[in-house]
C-alpha cells in the first residue's frame, strides 16, 4: 500500500559503505577487471564502474569500500555481488559475508507548493537553519531527530539527505512539514 502523502518522494542516490574484504592489490585487481581504474597519482583506491545497475565503486587497498549511485536495496545487493564475484575473478578473497550498510540517502521531494524563504527564517529563527541567497538558493534546515539535512527551495522542491533508511528520510519530511503547517 504506497502512502500517497510521500507520492512525490524519490530517492535519487544512496551511498554504501564497509569492508569486502582482509586486503585487495589494487593493481592486481585494476589489470584483470574491466571497468576498474587506478591512478594513484589522482587518488589512493580503485574506482570500479558498474553498467547495470549503474553504480560507481570505490574500493582500496584494505578491503574499504564504497558504492555510490545506487537507487533501491537490490541494486545494492546486486551491485556488491557483482564486486565480489570481480574479486574473485581477480584472484581475490572477499569476505564470506561482505559487512556493507548504507551510510546516506540523498531524496528529493515537492511540497507542491510555493515557498517564502524570508519569511521561514523570521518565523523559525531557530539556530539549525542557514539561508544565505546571494550565496545559495535554497534554506538549509538541519533537522535534529531524525538526523537530515533539508534544502528547501522557494519553488517546493526540497532534497533531503543524512538517512540511512527511507524511515529516517520520512521522519524528517514530517518534522519539516509539521513546522511549516505551524508557520505557514
Amino acid at each position: 500500500m504506497a502512502d500517497k502523502k510521500y507520492e512525490s518522494l524519490k530517492i535519487e542516490n544512496i551511498v554504501a559503505s564497509g569492508v569486502i574484504a582482509g586486503s585487495i592489490d589494487l593493481v592486481e585487481l585494476s589489470n584483470k577487471v574491466k571497468n576498474c581504474e587506478l591512478n594513484k597519482k589522482r587518488f589512493p583506491g580503485a574506482v570500479y564502474r558498474i553498467a547495470d545497475p549503474k553504480i560507481a565503486c570505490l574500493i582500496f587497498s584494505s578491503g574499504k569500500i564504497v558504492l555510490t549511485g545506487i537507487r533501491n536495496n537490490k541494486a545494492l545487493a546486486d551491485g556488491l555481488a557483482i564486486v565480489v564475484s570481480s574479486l574473485k575473478e581477480a584472484g581475490i578473497e572477499p569476505l564470506k559475508e561482505p559487512k556493507v550498510a548504507i551510510t546516506n540517502m540523498v531524496c528529493s521531494y515537492d511540497l507542491g507548493r510555493y515557498i517564502n524563504l524570508s519569511k521561514l527564517v523570521v518565523t523559525l529563527n531557530v539556530e539549525n537553519i542557514e539561508y544565505e541567497p546571494e550565496q545559495f538558493p535554497g534554506l538549509v534546515y538541519r533537522i535534529k531527530d531524525p538526523k537530515i539535512v533539508v534544502l528547501i527551495f522557494s519553488s517546493g522542491k526540497i532534497i533531503l539527505t543524512g538517512g540511512k533508511n527511507l524511515e529516517d528520510i520520512k521522519r524528517g519530511l514530517d518534522v519539516l512539514e509539521q513546522k511549516l503547517e505551524s508557520i505557514m
